[in-house]
């Protein structure tokens, strides 16, 4: 079915941004003023929170746009990012490149709430596109200098390469099923419901090619979200770019990688889960093991905080992992309270907004003459600004998953998600993979606390060596302040984000589908003429 106007309504957050960015594009090229722009921009995010509040949650399953719970909450993790990475820009940007770079950051929060609510092979494409676009951009103009394009000029050729590996893999699953809607509706079949039919509880014939789809999409996809070995260019760019642009490539393109993922291999292709989660578990366990130990050397707080992502989406796959099990094995062989896709919502929240923190808080102590990177110039940061190093201990304690701070709860559903596994699984052959990732990710855990409080220690035990600016930028302190308000009251009180993330589960278990019985007496070549 085509986009109608009940479509065009639920989406009406996203059309407000776009809409918005646009005429903040065309106003900026006649008046360039920061502070205007900044505040009509911080205006349309919440006039699109209204929309999102008032026209999102009632669910909804078209062709090309799928409307539940787990699009609902990435959706709004999306925008509340966008305005989070907004203040924290509006400090630091020139007059003439306000406008550009508040619109920018505009249109890549909207590709992540598209591809959050995509329920076809091709919107999600070009809301993944339309976060890589403006990232390019972004990163060009963000400061000038050799460091800045050789990081822009590597972001840009290799998110290039991910694109096509991603492409070519959708091209495989369209050949394979005849469409591109994920899961179908309205006696129209999708893909989910082709690939059961085609494999029919084996691969054969162009079956057999799932599992090289699910292969290069994973390729694609895992440099979205910096996961091993598509990881190398993170540390590199952040550690070239600025705080606010680092902050925007640790969160947007990895809330949109994973729910891609979570959309294409848990909701589309549960046939093909027994290939899936071997992938899944082996990625998982190599991206927080590389990401994790190679920051224990680094120096450059960007530069640690681009190996801390890494290591971050290691754990998030565990999420992802899980859930593929549970289509592997059966959803009974899973613990109910703790699902994979719900454990990776969760974390995901708690993550993007230490995150976001982190970063907030050094671009509020940079200036557009100096730029606040290195532990050195964080030593002694309590002597000096007390509030930011209270904050960004915060922050640190949350990442490394100190409780009571909401990074120990999303830690603790993660692990308990594999743990369920080996509990409830009567298969003995898949249990000593996932003691092997719960072992995998306590471990990491600890090597992770090493890092995160060496900044902590730098900051209250170490002299003052090369002090950060005295006025702290407005912006950035109001940014990093919701952070951490954000992250003390999920530590404090879990509650309300727990049922979010199991509704999210729930939402991505019970998936629109049609019986077996129905989908196997059905090839790709037949749906494709009843789709026309």
């Amino acid at each position: 079915m085509f986009a109608n106007s009940e479509t065009l309504i639920r989406l009406m957050p996203e059309i407000i941004l776009v809409a918005l960015a646009t005429w903040i594009f065309i106003g900026g090229t006649f008046w360039a003023n920061r502070a205007f722009w900044s505040t009509l921009a911080m205006l349309t995010y919440l006039v699109a929170a209204i929309a999102l509040y008032r026209h999102g949650n009632a669910p909804l399953v078209m062709s090309v746009v799928t409307i539940d719970y787990l699009g609902y909450t990435l959706r709004w993790l999306a925008l509340l990012s966008g305005a989070v990475l907004t203040l924290m820009a509006s400090y630091h940007l020139r007059d003439q490149l306000a406008s550009e770079a508040l619109g920018l950051i505009m249109l890549a929060a909207t590709g992540t709430m598209l591809v959050a609510c995509a329920g076809d092979l091709v919107l999600m494409f070009l809301g993944l596109e339309l976060i890589s676009i403006p990232t390019y951009v972004l990163l060009y103009v963000a400061r000038p200098g050799r460091e800045a394009a050789e990081a822009t000029a590597k972001y840009f050729f290799l998110s290039i390469l991910s694109s096509a590996l991603l492409l070519y893999g959708f091209s495989f699953l369209y050949g394979l099923a005849g469409t591109t809607t994920l899961v179908g509706e309205g006696g129209v079949l999708g893909i989910q419901q082709q690939l059961v039919g085609a494999t029919g509880g084996s691969a054969t014939g162009l079956a057999a090619l799932a599992p090289l789809a699910i292969v290069l999409i994973f390729a694609g996809l895992g440099f979205k979200i910096a996961a091993v070995p598509f990881h190398f260019y993170a540390p590199d760019v952040y550690q070239g770019t600025t705080n606010t642009n680092a902050g925007l490539l640790a969160v947007l393109p990895k809330i949109a990688g994973l729910v891609a993922l979570v959309r294409i291999a848990v909701i589309a292709m549960p046939a093909i889960a027994a290939y899936a989660w071997h992938l899944s578990l082996i990625i998982a366990v190599l991206t927080m093991t590389i990401g994790n130990v190679c920051a224990l050397w680094q120096t450059n707080l960007r530069r640690m905080l681009g190996y801390s992502s890494i290591a971050h989406a290691g754990y998030m796959l565990i999420g992802l992992t899980v859930a593929l099990g549970a289509n592997a094995f059966g959803s009974g062989e899973v613990n109910p309270g703790y699902g994979g896709v719900g454990a990776l919502v969760f974390y995901l929240v708690v993550y993007v907004f230490a995150t976001l923190g982190a970063f907030a808080v050094l671009a509020q102590l940079s200036t557009p003459e100096q730029d606040v990177a290195t532990l050195d110039e964080v030593a002694g940061l309590n002597k000096i600004h007390p509030t930011s190093a209270a904050l960004m201990a915060v922050f640190m304690f949350s990442l490394a998953g100190v409780p009571p701070l909401a990074g120990f709860w999303g830690k603790l559903t993660l692990f308990m998600s594999a743990v369920g596994v080996v509990t409830y699984s009567t298969n003995a052959a898949i249990t000593p993979w996932f003691v092997v990732l719960v072992v995998a990710g306590a471990l990491n855990a600890a090597i992770a606390a090493a890092y995160y409080l060496r900044v902590v220690s730098a900051m209250y035990f170490r002299p003052v060596t090369n002090a950060a600016p005295q006025v702290p930028s407005p912006g950035g302190i109001g940014a990093a302040l919701i952070c951490a308000v954000v992250v003390i009251v999920i530590g404090i009180s879990p509650r309300a984000l727990m049922t979010a993330a199991r509704a999210a589960d729930e939402a991505a278990r019970t998936a629109p589908s049609l019986p077996v019985n129905v989908a196997t007496d059905v090839s790709p070549a037949s749906a494709a003429m009843a789709q026309r």
